[in-house]
């Protein structure tokens, strides 16, 4: 009988060889615990865009000279801009445009991507290979490039610069929805669905699409955080909203002229921007996991 100080034969005794065995309740308390403040987050940067008069009192375009590039403090939560407007008041209202780009954008990958993937897949043949083919095409062009150049197809703002972001999405979405609608197809319960005398549209809809959609669902998640990055990239760009818009990209190009002095004018809303970014990616990751759990 070993006693607790015991070796094991890769040279750690057995007493730590057992805690390492035993998660310890952090490790089990942890990922609930961001996942919700990822929902947090992402519901408070919601509520924002919704009723940004429950958070703030001041005029987000409007501001006092008097009080211009002040630091942060308790009557400006983020500082003032150069001509005296909250800063924290601006990202307050510029949610509703980044938010409302990045569901723009995640609309337009996930209804085009996802019929193109779901044609593909279930139809398989030549009509497959070339629609794979075209998708090769989108994934082998820099996604910036590719939004720049459908901007300047249809003109700044913020609404084309979101439809210029979900075309860059399309290939991923188109790729991932085939190969969900592939591995359904696949499965014993369609295939019996099919002996069965199932017409093929009402399996697709009955059986393949509610199985395949799980991973498209993260991916959007997962999609919505880039978009509202690229999106205050093409802002910060003078791609997207005009000013005065309080568009969260352009509030970071606003502020680096005064990067040196007010370094909250960038910082504030950069981190704003990463932290939505980050809150989108773990509850894709959320999705994800729950998604393997379940099979």
């Amino acid at each position: 009988m070993r006693s607790p100080i015991d070796v094991d034969p890769e040279g750690r005794t057995s007493l730590a060889a057992t805690a390492e065995r035993a998660p310890a309740p952090w490790r089990r308390v942890l990922p609930w615990l961001s996942v919700g403040l990822a929902f947090a987050v992402v519901a408070l940067v919601v509520a924002w865009a919704l009723a940004p008069g429950l958070f703030t009192a001041q005029d987000p375009y409007t501001g006092v000279p008097a009080d211009k590039l002040a630091p942060p403090s308790a009557a400006h939560w983020f500082g003032t801009d150069p001509t005296g407007r909250d800063l924290f008041t601006r990202v307050v209202y510029g949610a509703r445009y980044s938010l409302l780009g990045g569901t723009v954008a995640v609309g337009v990958g996930l209804v085009a991507g996802t019929a193109l993937g779901v044609i593909a897949g279930s139809i398989g043949g030549f009509l497959d290979e070339l629609l794979m083919r075209v998708v090769d095409v989108l994934l082998s062009i820099p996604g910036l490039l590719l939004s720049l150049s459908v901007i300047i197809l249809l003109g700044f703002g913020t609404t084309n610069a979101a439809i210029a972001v979900g075309v860059t999405s399309v290939a991923a979405f188109a790729r991932l929805s085939r190969s969900e609608v592939v591995r359904v197809r696949r499965t014993e319960y369609v295939e019996a669905a099919f002996g069965s005398g199932g017409r093929w549209w009402s399996v697709l809809l009955r059986h393949v699409l509610p199985n395949s959609l799980t991973a498209v669902l993260a991916l959007a998640a997962l999609q919505f955080g880039t978009a509202v990055l690229a999106i205050s990239t093409l802002g910060f760009l003078g791609y997207g909203a005009p000013p005065p818009t309080p568009e969260w990209g352009l509030l970071i190009s606003e502020g680096r002229s005064h990067l040196a002095t007010s370094w909250w004018l960038t910082t504030l809303p950069g981190l704003v921007v990463v932290v939505v970014v980050l809150s989108a990616n773990r509850i894709s990751g959320w999705i994800s996991e729950r998604r393997e759990g379940a099979r």
